[in-house]
């Protein structure tokens, strides 16, 4: 237990020379996925990983957002295709990455070892070529760094597919890399030679032509800007922080890779229709699907081996084990509630009824008396299921993917106890950015607004028919790294409420526990920046007013009032019992 105590004080100490780089007393972390670029004030930081292999390549992630803080300047934003803003921002990462690396080897070393990973996880997701990821590389390269195995294998890729020489471009770069605003400029210059500003815009309505001006235009703003203090802000930052930078050993984070077949969906989920004949028949008809071919539907306990089920569910037992207190309260609490509801009373002294037996002593000592007869009064508790669905894509990594296993391991095994059926389901994407539907969709030569465009991924951890003891083993493969992908969250919300839509139970609960928004690199990337959103808004509305499904949401670590009616936000297992207790209760009496 001392390695968990130890895990715990390293995370903190990165956290403090994150601070100490920023010269950011206030800095905060998150225990949610980083993001490429940064997104909030925060630095996210996972669990420290078990093995110390690992730990540079986890350094590396907090690194590259520490240097991020420090050395990027915010700038109005240039319209531009999603594609081009992906590189865009991928090479400004780049830029600080190298800028802090210069002053900060530990770091840098860190930092190349998370990208090792990452390259590692676009090689075996057959990312196209010319990739976000793979420009940063190329230009790490220019810059003179030795890329490992992958990440070079990764540049060779981005090389070969590239339109033009890109040396020049390249030399340009490297030389204004202390520059955000000429680097920026000279970014620019290397997206068109890439061919990338000729997409439509991601902003509908602009021409082509319209945006290249606005880039035009921004550009030689940007080169008229005044530089100093930007140039003197980082020249502070980058003091001599560097003695207080660990030394960790070189190693490949690898993330966890789940046999993957190619089985078909089980389950249809048409959502070009709506999910339930009752509902409005014209609200999805923006939300399109490219295929569904690719989906599936699969039960968690074939999604790992039987060892490393029981290796993962007893290491969901060992994070649960510090809340049995909080877990406990919580059980007893809400099992009182629900039972109370349950009892069943009776009327005494009827004429017709039951025989009351307890009264049977009166024939002897009042013969005259009628019999009493008993009649139980009828239960106000429905008979009830719950099905828990609960996000398990890659920005619920670490903290937030914890304590969705611990709210679906206690609201099920109470609910149970108290004779509720319960479900416990999940959803993701098979691959990162598309997979087998994004392949097929490039085949037929990439038409425009191709819809949801990746392998859906539904997972069921426990069908509400399933013993629940015997199927809380698989719920710690909720932990498993490689499961967690990308996440299309209306067409879960829909799958989900079709299951219940064909239980014959009086009354239908519906649980979300999620992270945020959906997203999916490759449908977004192909679609309107609110195409996904959209649909989610559309499902979460279509329940609430024309189901007879009841909704709550549990937001972990997130504020989701903006897209449920009826939610409640976990940020730290020790606020678990009171809020799951107010919500359940609240849904309960009504």
């Amino acid at each position: 237990m001392s390695w968990i105590k130890d895990r715990e004080e390293f995370k903190q100490a990165a956290l403090s020379s994150a601070r100490a780089i920023t010269r950011d007393k206030e800095l905060n972390g998150s225990s949610q996925a980083s993001s490429r670029p940064p997104t909030s004030k925060q630095i996210s930081l996972n669990h420290p990983p078990r093995s110390s292999a690992q730990v540079s390549a986890w350094r590396g992630e907090s690194d590259f957002q520490t240097f991020w803080h420090s050395l990027h300047k915010e700038t109005s934003e240039l319209k531009m295709p999603k594609l081009a803003r992906d590189f865009f921002a991928e090479l400004e990462l780049s830029r600080v990455e190298m800028v802090g690396g210069s002053d900060f080897p530990g770091a840098k070393s860190n930092i190349q070892n998370y990208l090792e990973t990452e390259a590692k996880k676009n090689i075996d997701n057959k990312a196209p070529a010319l990739n976000p990821l793979a420009v940063n590389l190329w230009l790490k390269k220019i810059n003179g760094e030795n890329l490992p195995q992958n990440s070079a294998e990764l540049v060779s890729s981005f090389l070969q597919a590239s339109p033009v020489n890109l040396s020049d471009i390249g030399n340009q770069l490297i030389e204004s890399q202390d520059s955000q605003s000429k680097f920026q400029s000279a970014a620019l210059s290397l997206l068109k030679d890439l061919e990338l500003m000729h997409e439509a815009p991601s902003q509908g309505g602009e021409e082509a032509n319209e945006n290249q001006e606005t880039i035009q235009d921004d550009q030689s703003a940007m080169e008229d800007s005044d530089e100093e203090s930007q140039d003197g802000a980082e020249t502070q930052t980058m003091e001599s922080q560097a003695e207080g930078q660990v030394d960790e050993e070189n190693g490949e984070l690898e993330e966890a890779q789940v046999p993957i077949d190619s089985t078909s969906i089980d389950e249809e989920i048409d959502l070009t229709r709506n999910f339930d004949e009752e509902l409005d028949q014209t609200i999805h008809e923006d939300y399109q699907i490219f295929t569904s071919q690719f989906d599936e539907v699969v039960n968690a306990i074939d999604l790992a081996t039987p060892e490393e089920t029981q290796r993962l569910r007893q290491q969901l037992d060992q994070l649960i084990s510090p809340h049995q207190t909080t877990i406990g309260k919580l059980a007893n609490r809400l099992q009182r509630l629900l039972q109370a509801q349950q009892n069943r009373s009776w009327h005494y002294n009827l004429e017709e009824g039951l025989l009351d037996t307890a009264q049977l002593h009166r024939i002897i000592s009042r013969p005259g008396d009628p019999l009493s007869f008993k009649q139980e009064s009828e239960s106000k508790f429905k008979d009830t299921v719950v099905s828990l669905l609960i996000d398990s894509s890659g920005s619920m990594r670490g903290r937030s993917m914890t304590l969705a296993a611990i709210c679906g391991d206690i609201i099920g095994s109470t609910l149970e106890r108290c004779y509720v059926k319960t479900e416990l389901l999940g959803f993701t994407t098979k691959h990162w950015k598309g997979g087998d539907s994004r392949k097929a969709w490039v085949n037929q030569g990439s038409p425009p607004n191709p819809g949801r465009l990746n392998d859906l991924r539904h997972i069921v951890f426990k069908s509400a028919d399933d013993n629940f003891r015997r199927a809380r083993k698989s719920f710690g493969i909720m932990l498993r790294e490689g499961l967690l992908k990308e996440n299309v969250d209306g067409e879960a919300l829909a799958w989900a409420h079709q299951r219940l839509a064909k239980r014959t139970e009086e009354r239908k609960i519906l649980i979300v526990i999620s992270d945020g928004a959906p997203v999916d690199d490759s449908t977004l990337s192909t679609n309107h920046s609110n195409f996904l959103d959209n649909h989610l808004r559309q499902m979460i509305d279509s329940i609430e007013n024309q189901s007879n499904v009841e909704l709550l949401a549990i937001g972990i670590g997130h504020d989701v009032t903006k897209y449920y009616e009826k939610s409640i936000t976990i940020n730290r297992a020790e606020e678990l019992a009171e809020a799951l207790l107010e919500k359940l209760t609240e849904l309960f009496n009504n």
